[in-house]
């Protein structure tokens, strides 16, 4: 059984949003308050752009080329600031959707954003409905069967529990007989379903686990008591720390274990597009749009150095 590097707590302090002061998690209008600084949820999102490279571009297979449209899906459960509505509950914005449009300018196409379950955006990349999974995945050697990755952000996974308590995670051990929910099919799920195999081979209880798509239903089952913790993705979790007042993080650690789990744009396998998507990204951490754009929302603590195609992934077993 693999061991998982554990991080400091203190991750969640590095969440550190844009704008002006005010009450913590206040909403006015368009914006909403934390950790004394504002960002925007508005529809008119003023994102970072990019020029088209024509010798980037050029490598995008002919038929999205022709399009003149890159088809970028992401699923509809995730949460602030990863991708999400704005106040206009229709436009999806987020830091997913501005990496997309950073890198659809580069490849000189239009980015068109779709939204879809977590289960059929993979159905979608296999079908070649969409070219492009934008929604925090993270690497894996299982998915790597099937799909290219083009790595650009670091995958920090968080505890969330309810604010005040003396309970914290820092390993295996601490989720024993705790009901803990996550989101079904991530790497999350994997991780707490292994811990939990492995503190029942030493006699300890099993870990409950509880399925939530959506974030309003585990935060829900989180401050009714129903669940002692979510586990989710770090930045998520520092923005509704951030903004609710009520949790905390009470441990976070790499979502590949052993290894530094990253987080990456998907294609369907050999379909030609990470190629130039891998190009396209480390050509804007090269000129530093991609930094503005982590920086917007608070996420310059998971930057990576340079967007790698196909790394080694959270193991199977």
């Amino acid at each position: 059984m693999a061991r998982w590097k554990i991080a400091g707590v203190g991750v969640v302090a590095a969440l550190v949003l844009t704008g002006c002061a005010g009450a913590d998690g206040a909403v006015t209008e368009d914006k909403v308050v934390a950790a004394g600084k504002t960002v925007d949820l508005s529809p008119q999102q003023n994102r970072v752009v990019a020029e088209k490279v024509d010798a980037i571009a050029a490598k995008v297979p002919e038929e999205i080329r022709k399009s003149g449209k890159l088809v970028v899906a992401g699923s509809a459960g995730t949460a602030p600031p990863l991708r999400f509505y704005a106040t206009d509950d229709k436009t999806v914005i987020g830091v997913e959707t501005d990496i997309a449009v950073l890198v659809a300018g580069v490849l000189g196409l239009e980015p068109q954003l779709e939204v879809t379950s977590w289960e059929n955006l993979f159905v979608g990349l296999d079908s070649g409905a969409y070219p492009l999974g934008l929604s925090n995945i993270t690497v894996t050697e299982a998915r790597k069967e099937k799909y290219d990755f083009a790595t650009y952000r670091l995958d920090t996974l968080a505890f969330e529990a309810r604010k005040g308590g003396s309970w914290k995670v820092k390993g295996p051990e601490d989720v024993a007989g705790k009901v803990i929910a996550v989101s079904s099919g991530t790497n999350q799920e994997k991780i707490l379903v292994a811990w939990s195999k492995q503190n029942e081979a030493k006699g300890l209880k099993p870990t409950d686990i509880k399925y939530y798509q959506n974030s309003a239903d585990y935060y829900l089952a989180l401050e009714s008591g129903r669940i002692d913790a979510y586990l989710g993705p770090n930045p998520t979790s520092a923005y509704h720390v951030a903004t609710s007042g009520k949790t905390e993080v009470i441990g976070s650690f790499s979502g590949g274990g052993e290894i530094q789990g990253k987080i990456a744009a998907t294609t369907k396998k050999g379909s030609g597009l990470v190629e130039p998507v891998n190009e396209a990204l480390n050509h804007l951490i090269k000129n530093g749009k991609y930094a503005e754009v982590l920086d917007r929302w608070g996420l310059s603590n998971e930057a990576v150095e340079k967007s790698e195609i196909n790394p080694p992934g959270l193991p199977k077993s």
